[in-house]
């Protein structure tokens, strides 16, 4: 039986490891995007996978004041 306290959530995993990272962002991902985008007065491309919509939250989040 495996540790729980070896398994790694998708959010401490690298996007680009993902699975599903390809696939295209979530409707929250999307959302909350755009929220950040726009404290940071950044355009959101369109077309974002899971993974680069992640990668750019989190960029968002320091910049604007919100990362954890």
């Amino acid at each position: 039986m495996a540790d729980q306290n070896d398994v790694t959530s998708n959010a401490e995993k690298d996007p680009e490891d993902w699975t599903t990272g390809d696939e295209p962002m979530t409707g929250p991902q999307q959302s909350y995007l755009h929220t950040l985008a726009r404290e940071a007065k950044e355009e959101v491309p369109e077309g974002l996978t899971k993974a680069q919509a992640s990668e750019m939250i989190d960029r968002l989040q320091q910049a604007t004041g919100r990362g954890a």
